[in-house]
């Protein structure tokens, strides 16, 4: 009797680990079938020190690399100038055309004086940069070969968090490293990726791993291995891919125009958190809040104002403003595009003809200032005098300035936003940005400060204190 039972339970567990192996993904087949189209990228910069203004003790030879620092540290000295010398720096990419056309990160490539690409048969090929991207963090690369192995591209959109995915790269050097793990999230904002809406995934993704390839369970590629983050400089759980529609997107454009162009709303955005929610009268948290339009800019041609609630464009629904500038920037220059907003309480639409986004400012779409923008203050913020327009928009007659930035500090602590209008602090009234300027220079330390601003078209006092 007791052998029977011992056995039944014997039979249960082995049919239950078999039940739960069965349900596991196997990787072999898709790791064969990719693996050949993987490559290590190893690149050479030239190395300066910003302080070479002088002659320098030269490096005696029988020093080693690794105590070259602490030589130019202790017997050159601060000031003194140093040889340019070479550094080396290793990522991963992948093959996406027979005759040799390749993507990896622009990170991985910038400022390269030579591209090696390593493929996995060990040739060894010297690779052309044809363009990159910093904003979406993409490279475009060219190596002189044919009939060479390549990936099947993937539609990321139709990734769902939880599936699992799989990623080749050279961590740390080491070449065909297969790693894998499942989707976090999707659409991801981070703050150095305004036009990139992140894939997260739980990969194991590690220093060389940049560039290299993140596939679906069909084999095809969802994207690109870019950022991960990491307090100790390793692996945490916590990677981020560019989609490969992005980054596709990219490589037409460089492709046929040799630059990438992004569509330009022309207004500053900020989320929509429950207290903002309820004084617009929403049920819940949702939409990307105008904070500032930029004078001349698409948005206000098309009449946005400070205060609209953006909840829909071109059809795709705006959940945090972070989805917001991603669909802007690949919408064509000269578009109309559809929006909806929220605009005292009631859903409103407006067509905006999207402009191509400024050169000279990548951010603009969250950030542009005006040509009477000051410099960083004592309280950390940016602002600048109020056009007659903004004025309108605003409802503010006289006086007042306009909150453009708000670095880390006293006043991000104070609850001051971008798109807040500054009109007193203590009882001085402020007129202009100079007269900001003024008054914030003879401020006292280590006492409370009223100040009173107006935000959305409610007036609201909070309060800080400087610091010695």
């Amino acid at each position: 009797m007791l052998n029977r039972l011992f056995f039944g339970v014997l039979i249960y567990y082995a049919s239950a680990f078999a039940a739960a192996h069965a349900q596991l993904p196997d990787f072999t087949e898709m790791v064969k079938t990719n693996g050949d189209a993987v490559v290590n990228i190893s690149t050479t910069q030239k190395s300066t020190d910003p302080q070479a203004d002088g002659d320098q003790q030269p490096i005696p030879q029988d020093v080693p690399p690794e105590m070259e620092e602490l030589f130019r540290r202790f017997f050159q000295g601060p000031g003194r100038g140093y040889t340019p010398r070479e550094t080396n720096s290793l990522g991963s990419g992948f093959i996406i055309s027979r005759d040799g056309y390749l993507l990896t990160n622009h990170h991985v490539v910038n400022n390269a004086s030579e591209i090696v690409v390593k493929l996995k048969d060990r040739r060894e090929l010297i690779a052309k940069l044809i363009g990159s991207d910093e904003s979406t963090d993409v490279a475009l690369l060219k190596v002189d070969a044919k009939d060479l192995p390549v990936v099947e591209i993937g539609a990321p959109e139709q990734l769902q968090v939880g599936e699992w995915v799989l990623a080749i790269g050279t961590p740390f050097g080491f070449d065909q490293s297969v790693t894998a793990g499942i989707v976090s999230a999707k659409g991801r904002s981070l703050p150095d990726g305004n036009y990139v809406p992140f894939i997260q995934t739980d990969v194991a993704i590690n220093p060389g791993n940049s560039g290299g390839p993140l596939f679906n369970m069909q084999g095809k590629v969802v994207g690109i291995n870019s950022q991960i983050y990491s307090r100790s400089g390793g692996y945490m759980g916590l990677s981020f891919a560019i989609p490969i529609d992005v980054a596709m997107n990219v490589v037409e454009q460089i492709k046929s125009k040799g630059k990438v162009s992004r569509g330009w709303l022309g207004v500053q955005i900020q989320d929509v958190n429950r207290q903002l929610a309820e004084s617009f009268g929403m049920d819940r948290p949702h939409g990307a809040l105008v904070a500032k339009v930029v004078p001349g800019g698409p948005a206000e041609k098309a009449g946005l104002q400070i205060g609209d609630i953006i909840v829909e464009f071109n059809g795709h629904v705006i959940e945090t403003s972070g989805e917001l500038p991603p669909r802007v920037g690949v919408t064509p220059i000269d578009e109309k595009a559809k929006v909806k907003i929220i605009r005292h309480g009631e859903q409103q639409d407006i067509s905006v003809k999207i402009g191509l986004l400024p050169a000279q400012n990548t951010a603009a779409l969250s950030n542009a200032p005006t040509a009477a923008e000051t410099q960083i203050n004592r309280l950390g913020i940016v602002v600048a005098d109020l056009t007659s327009e903004q004025r309108q928009q605003a409802q503010v007659e006289k006086n007042g300035v306009l909150v453009q930035k708000v670095n880390k500090g006293i006043a991000l602590d104070a609850g001051i936003q971008p798109g807040d209008i500054i009109l007193r602090i203590q009882n001085t009234v402020i007129r202009d940005s100079a007269d900001f300027n003024s008054v914030i220079t003879k401020l006292p330390a280590e006492k409370s400060i009223a100040v009173l601003v107006q935000r959305n078209g409610n007036p609201v006092f909070l309060a800080f204190k400087i610091d010695k």
